[in-house]
């Protein structure tokens, strides 16, 4: 390809995806030298020869669409920003108010509304901190953690379904970007 584009594909549903800056890495990794796609009048970066690019955007899309076909199960009635939330109770464990809007990235108005909801429905409890009479720690309950693992096997239990579609080169290509996966999300 010497257009200097990567080309649109057509992604299920929703027709044409659009392309866009693309990060250059050795041939070694794929038969196919790719050029990035240019956005507007500005190309991403330019592979060198025996390079080929890895299309951001694409990558971005099918990461949005892999985890939006594992939320299509039954999430106990939350919604995404309930369930990262209460999953992030679950991980740290009793944690200040501040503390998990600061990890969860939103607003403290916002994260009491979420705590509120969570709350209501049984899955956390908060409590006053022992060492600080103005702050707050929220914990996980039973019921919230009954339902944190519930969600967790039938994601899991869906994922593995989908892996099994899969033939023994992609699940080994797979299986090799697991780590750089695991590190681009932050938790590797």
């Amino acid at each position: 390809m010497s257009s200097g584009t990567v080309p649109a594909t057509t992604g299920p549903a929703t027709g044409p995806v659009t392309t866009g800056p693309a990060i250059t890495v050795p041939a070694a990794t794929g038969p196919e030298v790719v050029e990035p796609a240019t956005t507007g009048s500005a190309a991403g970066p330019q592979p060198a020869a025996g390079q080929r690019a890895i299309d951001a955007a694409r990558l971005r899309v099918a990461v949005l669409r892999l985890s939006r076909r594992l939320r299509k199960h039954d999430l106990a009635g939350l919604t995404p920003s309930q369930l990262s939330t209460l999953s992030c109770v679950g991980k740290t464990g009793p944690v200040r108010l501040g503390d998990l809007a600061a990890a969860e990235r939103i607003a403290p108005s916002t994260l009491t509304r979420l705590v509120n909801v969570l709350e209501d429905r049984g899955y956390l409890v908060r409590k006053p901190a022992p060492d600080d009479a103005r702050a707050y720690l929220v914990t996980l309950t039973r019921s919230g953690s009954e339902v944190l693992e519930r969600i967790k096997a039938e994601a899991t239990s869906l994922l593995t379904d989908i892996m099994l579609t899969l033939p023994p080169d992609e699940l080994a290509a797979l299986d090799a970007a697991l780590p750089v996966l695991e590190r681009l999300a932050g938790s590797g």
